[in-house]
């Protein structure tokens, strides 16, 4: 089900960046109908933002439809090479790939969305997948879990009150989970944002020790029963050797 958003919760000025970011988040092309639905806006006002965004690049536009554009897939390329992160995790992430021979995403939190920023696959026939780019709300799953147990306190209350209400049995009890994967170093997940995978979270923490992200092993529920312990424990031992490089560079 999508949702419509009034576009007076938009200030005028952030219309064209909301167009942009609805079109990066839903991974596929959109028709003008569609743009209109999940971003609240007139059809004109939308296509004076389209328009905008077509003469920088940063939209294409064919038989209709619309994707991002070219000056998007630039600043993909510039945030990878830059990207701190990124360069720090990936060769751990590499050979947790090989150790566990499943799937290893990079998650990090932007607003109140999980985002993955890389991905190393599992080279077996049956593996499971996070796709880079993807997003996700903070609220299901190992790694949205895991992201919003280790926001700083204010940005966390904000996120829980804001899907389950201040003051609420459903709030506390998500609270209450989020406390455990704190105490727990990480989250744990299975089935629920993709049927039939099973997921571990695990933080990744700068030099100031607050977390930047968070390190994702996932693999197909069948292969991973009986076999958690051992995965979870990969899991946390890549992270801390992340957490450890982002530390001293």
């Amino acid at each position: 089900m999508t949702h419509s958003v009034s576009p007076t919760a938009v200030p005028t000025a952030d219309r064209v960046l909301q167009v942009l970011a609805v079109l990066a988040q839903q991974g596929k092309a959109l028709s003008a109908a569609e743009l209109m639905e999940h971003t609240g806006l007139a059809r004109s006002t939308l296509y004076r933002q389209l328009a905008r965004l077509k003469r920088w690049g940063f939209v294409l536009e064919s038989d209709g439809y619309y994707a991002p554009g070219p000056l998007g897939l630039q600043l993909a390329l510039g945030f990878d090479l830059a990207s701190h992160l990124v360069r720090q995790a990936r060769p751990a992430m590499v050979e947790l790939a090989q150790q566990s021979q499943e799937s290893v995403g990079l998650v990090v939190a932007v607003n109140d969305r999980a985002i993955c920023l890389d991905m190393v696959e599992s080279q077996q026939s049956l593996r499971c997948s996070f796709e880079k780019g993807r997003s996700v709300p903070l609220r299901a799953g190992a790694s949205a879990k895991c992201l919003l147990a280790h926001l700083p306190e204010a940005a966390r209350a904000a996120v829980l009150d804001a899907q389950w209400g201040p003051g609420t049995p459903a709030r506390q009890a998500a609270q209450d989970e989020l406390d455990a994967i704190r105490r727990a170093g990480f989250a744990m997940s299975a089935a629920e944002v993709d049927p039939g995978v099973w997921g571990c979270s695990v933080p990744l923490f700068g030099a100031t020790r607050q977390a930047v992200g968070a390190l994702t092993l996932m693999a197909p529920i069948l292969r991973a029963q009986g076999q958690e312990q051992v995965l979870i424990r990969m899991a946390v031992v890549a992270a801390a050797r992340i957490s450890r490089q982002l530390a001293i560079h």
